[in-house]
Protein backbone atom coordinates (compact mmCIF):
# COMPACT_ATOMS: atom_id res chain seq x y z
CA UNK A 1 0.00 0.00 0.00
CA UNK A 2 2.89 2.37 0.72
CA UNK A 3 4.32 1.71 -2.77
CA UNK A 4 0.97 2.69 -4.29
CA UNK A 5 0.98 5.91 -2.25
CA UNK A 6 4.48 6.79 -3.47
CA UNK A 7 3.58 6.01 -7.08
CA UNK A 8 0.42 8.11 -6.82
CA UNK A 9 2.30 11.08 -5.36
CA UNK A 10 5.03 10.80 -8.04
CA UNK A 11 2.37 10.57 -10.74
CA UNK A 12 0.54 13.69 -9.58
CA UNK A 13 3.83 15.57 -9.11
CA UNK A 14 4.94 14.64 -12.66
CA UNK A 15 1.63 15.72 -14.20
CA UNK A 16 1.64 19.05 -12.35
CA UNK A 17 5.30 19.69 -13.28
CA UNK A 18 4.55 18.99 -16.96
CA UNK A 19 1.55 21.35 -16.87
CA UNK A 20 3.68 24.02 -15.18
CA UNK A 21 6.48 23.63 -17.74
CA UNK A 22 3.96 23.84 -20.60
CA UNK A 23 2.49 27.04 -19.16
CA UNK A 24 5.97 28.58 -18.80
CA UNK A 25 6.88 27.59 -22.36
CA UNK A 26 3.68 29.15 -23.73
CA UNK A 27 4.16 32.29 -21.61
CA UNK A 28 7.74 32.81 -22.84
CA UNK A 29 6.73 32.36 -26.49
CA UNK A 30 8.91 29.31 -27.15
CA UNK A 31 5.80 27.28 -27.95
CA UNK A 32 2.72 28.97 -29.38
CA UNK A 33 -0.85 27.87 -28.54
CA UNK A 34 -1.28 27.12 -32.25
CA UNK A 35 1.53 24.54 -32.02
CA UNK A 36 -0.27 22.79 -29.15
CA UNK A 37 -3.50 22.86 -31.18
CA UNK A 38 -1.73 21.30 -34.17
CA UNK A 39 -0.24 18.62 -31.93
CA UNK A 40 -3.68 17.71 -30.58
CA UNK A 41 -5.08 17.61 -34.14
CA UNK A 42 -2.29 15.25 -35.21
CA UNK A 43 -2.90 13.02 -32.20
CA UNK A 44 -6.60 12.77 -33.02
CA UNK A 45 -6.16 12.19 -36.76
CA UNK A 46 -5.25 8.49 -36.70
CA UNK A 47 -7.35 5.65 -35.29
CA UNK A 48 -4.49 4.14 -33.29
CA UNK A 49 -3.50 7.45 -31.75
CA UNK A 50 -7.13 8.15 -30.79
CA UNK A 51 -7.40 4.73 -29.10
CA UNK A 52 -4.16 5.34 -27.18
CA UNK A 53 -5.32 8.83 -26.22
CA UNK A 54 -8.70 7.53 -25.04
CA UNK A 55 -7.17 4.69 -23.02
CA UNK A 56 -4.67 7.10 -21.46
CA UNK A 57 -7.51 9.43 -20.42
CA UNK A 58 -9.49 6.51 -18.95
CA UNK A 59 -6.42 5.30 -17.07
CA UNK A 60 -5.79 8.82 -15.76
CA UNK A 61 -9.38 9.04 -14.44
CA UNK A 62 -9.12 5.58 -12.85
CA UNK A 63 -5.82 6.37 -11.10
CA UNK A 64 -7.15 9.72 -9.86
CA UNK A 65 -10.34 8.14 -8.50
CA UNK A 66 -8.42 5.32 -6.76
CA UNK A 67 -5.93 7.72 -5.21
CA UNK A 68 -8.72 10.04 -3.97
CA UNK A 69 -10.52 7.06 -2.40
CA UNK A 70 -7.31 6.00 -0.68
CA UNK A 71 -6.70 9.46 0.79
CA UNK A 72 -10.32 9.89 1.94
CA UNK A 73 -10.37 6.38 3.41
CA UNK A 74 -7.19 7.02 5.36
CA UNK A 75 -8.56 10.35 6.62
CA UNK A 76 -11.75 8.60 7.76
CA UNK A 77 -9.73 5.90 9.54
CA UNK A 78 -7.65 8.54 11.30
CA UNK A 79 -10.82 10.18 12.65
CA UNK A 80 -11.99 6.90 14.23
CA UNK A 81 -10.66 4.25 16.58
CA UNK A 82 -11.34 0.65 15.56
CA UNK A 83 -11.10 -2.53 17.61
CA UNK A 84 -12.38 -6.07 17.23
CA UNK A 85 -14.84 -7.91 19.44
CA UNK A 86 -16.06 -11.49 19.30
CA UNK A 87 -18.98 -10.38 17.09
CA UNK A 88 -17.11 -8.08 14.71
CA UNK A 89 -15.37 -4.73 14.30
CA UNK A 90 -16.33 -1.62 16.26
CA UNK A 91 -15.37 1.94 15.31
CA UNK A 92 -15.63 4.93 17.63
CA UNK A 93 -15.50 8.48 16.29
CA UNK A 94 -12.83 10.68 17.85
CA UNK A 95 -15.44 13.44 18.19
CA UNK A 96 -17.41 11.14 20.54
CA UNK A 97 -14.30 10.77 22.74
CA UNK A 98 -13.82 14.56 22.69
CA UNK A 99 -17.42 15.04 23.89
CA UNK A 100 -16.77 12.49 26.65
CA UNK A 101 -13.69 14.40 27.80
CA UNK A 102 -15.58 17.72 27.83
CA UNK A 103 -17.98 16.25 30.39
CA UNK A 104 -15.06 15.60 32.74
CA UNK A 105 -15.14 19.32 33.51
CA UNK A 106 -17.66 18.53 36.24
CA UNK A 107 -15.14 16.32 38.09
CA UNK A 108 -12.54 19.09 38.34
CA UNK A 109 -14.17 22.23 39.80
CA UNK A 110 -11.06 24.36 39.25
CA UNK A 111 -11.51 24.18 35.47
CA UNK A 112 -13.68 26.73 33.72
CA UNK A 113 -13.25 25.52 30.14
CA UNK A 114 -11.88 22.31 28.62
CA UNK A 115 -11.20 21.90 24.89
CA UNK A 116 -9.95 18.45 23.88
CA UNK A 117 -8.39 17.38 20.60
CA UNK A 118 -8.01 13.61 20.16
CA UNK A 119 -5.66 12.04 17.59
CA UNK A 120 -5.29 8.32 16.86
CA UNK A 121 -1.78 7.22 15.93
CA UNK A 122 -0.04 3.87 15.48
CA UNK A 123 1.51 4.23 18.93
CA UNK A 124 -1.81 4.92 20.64
CA UNK A 125 -4.20 7.76 21.44
CA UNK A 126 -2.95 11.32 21.89
CA UNK A 127 -5.18 13.79 23.73
CA UNK A 128 -4.37 17.50 23.67
CA UNK A 129 -6.27 19.45 26.32
CA UNK A 130 -6.56 23.24 26.23
CA UNK A 131 -7.58 24.34 29.71
CA UNK A 132 -8.80 27.61 31.20
CA UNK A 133 -8.67 27.64 34.99
CA UNK A 134 -11.26 29.62 36.92
CA UNK A 135 -9.16 29.77 40.06
CA UNK A 136 -5.53 29.92 41.06
CA UNK A 137 -4.52 26.36 41.85
CA UNK A 138 -1.54 24.08 42.22
CA UNK A 139 -0.97 23.39 38.52
CA UNK A 140 1.23 20.24 38.83
CA UNK A 141 -1.27 18.58 41.18
CA UNK A 142 -4.27 19.70 39.13
CA UNK A 143 -2.88 18.60 35.77
CA UNK A 144 -1.77 15.23 37.17
CA UNK A 145 -5.29 14.67 38.53
CA UNK A 146 -6.85 15.73 35.22
CA UNK A 147 -4.53 13.44 33.24
CA UNK A 148 -5.36 10.49 35.48
CA UNK A 149 -9.12 11.11 35.31
CA UNK A 150 -9.04 11.51 31.52
CA UNK A 151 -6.92 8.40 30.96
CA UNK A 152 -8.98 6.18 33.26
CA UNK A 153 -12.26 7.40 31.73
CA UNK A 154 -11.11 6.67 28.16
CA UNK A 155 -9.87 3.22 29.15
CA UNK A 156 -13.09 2.52 31.04
CA UNK A 157 -15.36 3.52 28.17
CA UNK A 158 -13.38 2.04 25.28
CA UNK A 159 -12.07 -0.99 27.15
CA UNK A 160 -8.75 -0.91 25.32
CA UNK A 161 -5.21 -1.25 26.62
CA UNK A 162 -3.55 1.03 24.07
CA UNK A 163 -1.15 3.73 25.22
CA UNK A 164 -2.92 7.00 25.99
CA UNK A 165 -0.82 10.18 26.05
CA UNK A 166 -2.45 13.28 27.53
CA UNK A 167 -0.85 16.68 26.93
CA UNK A 168 -2.24 19.71 28.75
CA UNK A 169 -1.89 23.35 27.78
CA UNK A 170 -3.00 25.92 30.37
CA UNK A 171 -4.27 28.77 28.21
CA UNK A 172 -5.48 31.13 30.94
CA UNK A 173 -5.84 31.42 34.71
CA UNK A 174 -8.63 33.66 35.95
CA UNK A 175 -7.56 35.22 39.23
CA UNK A 176 -9.77 36.44 42.07
CA UNK A 177 -9.16 40.06 41.00
CA UNK A 178 -10.54 39.34 37.53
CA UNK A 179 -13.61 37.70 39.05
CA UNK A 180 -14.24 40.75 41.29
CA UNK A 181 -13.75 43.10 38.34
CA UNK A 182 -16.26 41.19 36.23
CA UNK A 183 -18.73 41.13 39.14
CA UNK A 184 -18.38 44.91 39.61
CA UNK A 185 -18.87 45.50 35.88
CA UNK A 186 -22.06 43.48 36.02
CA UNK A 187 -23.30 45.42 39.06
CA UNK A 188 -22.59 48.76 37.35
CA UNK A 189 -24.96 48.05 34.51
CA UNK A 190 -27.96 50.36 34.74
CA UNK A 191 -31.16 48.58 35.71
CA UNK A 192 -33.93 48.66 33.15
CA UNK A 193 -36.82 50.95 34.02
CA UNK A 194 -40.23 49.27 33.88
CA UNK A 195 -42.46 50.71 31.18
CA UNK A 196 -39.53 52.81 30.03
CA UNK A 197 -40.50 52.51 26.39
CA UNK A 198 -43.88 54.11 26.84
CA UNK A 199 -44.49 57.83 26.34
CA UNK A 200 -47.38 60.19 26.88
CA UNK A 201 -50.25 59.96 24.50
Amino acid sequence: MRIFNVLGILFYATVLILIGVAMIVVATGILLPQDIYNLLINLGSGLNSRIILGLSGFLLILISFSFAQLILGRFQRERTIAFDTSSGEVTVALSAIEDLIKRLNAFVPEIRELRPDVIATKKGIVVDLRVILKTEANIPELTARLQEITKSKIQEVLGIEEQIMIRIHIAKIISAEEKDRKRKDTDRQEPTIPFGGYGRA
